[in-house]
């Protein structure tokens, strides 16, 4: 009778986490064959990792040229940190920027807006319009909870323009604050850095505040992704951290920019966030 009860309990068990087994990457690189290491049941089956570079820290004056070296590097799409001097005491670009860049590469862009609440909502159509793909597909549009009184509602236009709506919140902001919009977005943002300018060292207090968001999706059962951004690095202190919380979409700015390689960049960060979700790696 034991060890018929302890087979029906290592079955029972051994479904709440099946069998994940990633394709290959963009960058080439067989992701997995195997099963996650262990049994989590508070995170859920791991969500395929994603590698999005940041051109922050990329030459302005030939930006299209570099979208397409990151193209060629084999990451999964491309962000925009779109800033304008008064959310962030910063000044990038605006929607012809993005626009201009569609002609270099037909990698997904994503938008980040941060911009104040008068940017938002002034600007949000085209922002949606530039972020499309090269058929129109459904770009990935972020906006700060911090700086949109109706998040409702510019979540649900986001959707409505065709685009992908994704909320983001800084390192300050409880993660409460986007708790009641989670069903609106296809990505929730966490801010490891404050935003504004690359090169900033993770805030390993955000590690807990993804694992507190990862569970609620996972308890809502919603399809949801988790990004982060900020410091992120192929180490184990940053990269694997987020990922063991729940994370796996990875902004990389000046952490895949610093590659004379960045192929070799995308594959080395890929490595250390499958390793943290506790997927077994085979070359």
């Amino acid at each position: 009778m034991k060890l018929l009860l302890a087979s029906l309990l290592a079955t029972t068990v051994s479904g709440f986490n099946p069998a994940f087994i990633p394709s290959h990457g963009p960058s080439g690189v067989a992701t997995s064959s195997s099963t996650s290491t262990s049994l989590n049941a508070v995170y859920g089956k791991p969500r395929p990792v994603q590698i999005i570079p940041s051109v922050l820290p990329a030459d302005f004056g030939k930006l299209g040229a570099d979208c397409k070296k990151l193209e060629d590097a084999g990451c999964d799409r491309i962000q925009f940190d779109v800033m304008d001097g008064n959310f962030v005491p910063n000044l990038t670009f605006g929607p012809d920027t993005i626009k201009w860049c569609r002609g270099y590469t037909s990698l997904p862009f994503e938008t980040q807006l941060m911009v104040s609440e008068k940017c938002t909502d002034a600007m949000l159509p085209q922002f949606t319009e530039v972020t499309k793909g090269p058929n129109g597909e459904p770009g990935v549009v972020i906006i700060h909870v911090e700086a949109c009184t109706h998040l409702h509602r510019a979540l649900s236009n986001i959707r409505a323009a065709g685009g992908s709506p994704s909320v983001a919140l800084n390192p300050h902001t409880p993660a409460e604050m986007i708790e009641n919009v989670l069903d609106l977005v296809d990505h929730v943002l966490v801010m490891t850095v404050n935003p504004g300018f690359g090169g900033q060292a993770y805030i390993p207090t955000m590690t807990e505040k993804i694992r507190k968001i990862r569970k609620w999706i996972v308890d809502r059962d919603l399809d949801v992704d988790i990004e982060v951004d900020g410091g992120i690095k192929a180490t184990k202190e940053t990269i694997g951290a987020c990922a063991e919380a729940g994370a796996n979409c990875f902004i990389a700015g000046s952490g895949l920019f610093a590659y004379d390689d960045m192929a070799q960049g995308v594959k080395e960060l890929t490595q250390m966030a499958l390793e943290g979700q506790g997927v077994s790696v085979k070359a």
